[in-house]
């Protein structure tokens, strides 16, 4: 039974984190694919709306078999927490860079005449915005996250609200950093849609950015916020 909650657990996470990326980058395709049928797109609300609903009904639907990560940055601030061995820790992040290159792979195909544009949603540094501006932003933005998720996720005392207001706060994220760099605050929402898209610019940005925000998020309320043992 522990061998199998763990494959569900991973199983949770590839799934999650498709269904999540399918809506959130799709949404941002759609927004190219819209103009080039003389329609109007979602718009950056729309596609706040688009990632933060998603998540929230996902984490509310997997948080029990998995934790609802999705995220390699999240799932890193789990360990710190010390919620979550390396091992497990290690196949969660592969499993949520399958279920991204998945999701981008699948956009691809669905949108075969409108993906070129945004390279299938794929975060990237607005105009005047450098990679190292860029990666403080991520970090910024997720270390907010992740505080919510630690605060309404992981610590025992979190309030039971499902995955609310971790969306909202994906949502506020995006509209605060989508211009700016594409607000991923997940290194898989840049994995999937760039793999597929073959679209490397500044890589880095959302890989260093947000691991220097979910660490230092996990490490302040793992030193200064959790209850004391």
């Amino acid at each position: 039974m522990i061998r199998d909650r763990a494959v569900a657990a991973l199983i949770a996470e590839a799934t999650g984190t498709f269904l999540f990326f399918f809506v959130g980058a799709g949404s941002v395709v759609l927004g190219d694919y819209l103009a080039g049928n003389g329609g109007t797109g979602p718009g950056l609300l729309g596609v706040a709306l688009a990632h933060g609903l998603a998540l929230a009904v996902l984490v509310s639907a997997l948080g029990a078999v998995s934790g609802g990560h999705f995220n390699p940055a999240v799932t890193l601030a789990v360990w710190i927490m010390g919620k979550i061995t390396p091992m497990r820790a290690g196949l969660y992040v592969v499993a949520q860079l399958i279920g991204a290159l998945a999701a981008g792979l699948l956009l691809k195909v669905v949108f075969a005449d409108a993906w070129q544009a945004s390279n299938i949603g794929t975060p990237a540094l607005g105009t005047g915005i450098t990679p190292i501006i860029g990666i403080a932003v991520e970090a910024v933005l997720t270390a907010l996250l992740v505080l919510v998720v630690i605060g309404t996720a992981v610590d025992p005392r979190a309030p039971k609200i499902g995955g609310l207001a971790i969306g909202l706060a994906v949502a506020a994220d995006i509209l605060v950093g989508g211009p700016l760099t594409g607000a991923a605050m997940n290194p898989a929402r840049w994995f999937g849609p760039a793999v597929a898209a073959g679209a490397y610019a500044d890589w880095y940005v959302w890989w260093i950015g947000p691991a220097i925000g979910a660490a230092a998020a996990a490490l302040i309320y793992r030193s200064a916020l959790a209850e004391a043992p």
